[in-house]
Parts: structure tokens; sequence; C-alpha cells
């Protein structure tokens, strides 16, 4: 088990990482759908599309297995469960 706990703490803090990109790509959008930010600027037209390419992934497939919500986007919140689920299960490895 020794051997494994590295590899464990590194897999927590990617997911741990993962779920402030994907807190940062939520406000983002919420200040681009609300023009906050200055959708013509070059460096937030950048950063829009790195967080854009960083979650699409994984909330696409989501999306499309949930129901149609109007403009309500319930996927970030079944990414957050899944995170949440898969770094309890390692603590719970770890302790092990």
């Amino acid at each position: 088990m020794a051997l494994l706990t590295p590899i464990i703490l590194v897999v927590d803090l990617v997911l741990d990482l993962y779920g402030w990109v994907l807190i940062a790509s939520i406000v983002f959008s919420w200040l681009y759908q609300f023009g906050v930010v200055n959708s013509r600027n070059r460096a937030v037209a950048v950063i829009g599309d790195v967080l854009y390419r960083l979650t699409e992934p994984v909330l696409a497939p989501i999306r499309r297995i949930l129901p149609n919500f109007g403009g309500l986007d319930l996927s970030p919140i079944v990414v957050f469960l899944g995170i949440f689920l898969i770094r309890q299960y390692l603590r719970l490895m770890l302790r092990w």
C-alpha cells in the first residue's frame, strides 16, 4: 500500500484542481452571459477557450444524459458529486 499512496495523493490533487477549474468555468460563464467581461478582449477570449476546452469533454456527455431544464445546467453538480465520490473512495483506500 505504501507504493500506491503517492499515486492516490496525486489523483486526489488532480481531482481537487479540476474542481477549481470547474468553478472558474462556471463563474466565467456567468460573467460572460451578463456582459461583465469584455468578450472582444483577446485575453478574455483565451481564458474562456481554455476553460471550455478543459471542462467540455466531461460536461458534454453528462448534458446528453440529463433532461433539459431550460436555461439551468445541472451537469457541473453531477461532476462535483462524482469528484466527491471518487475522492472519498481514495481517502478510504489510504486509511487501509
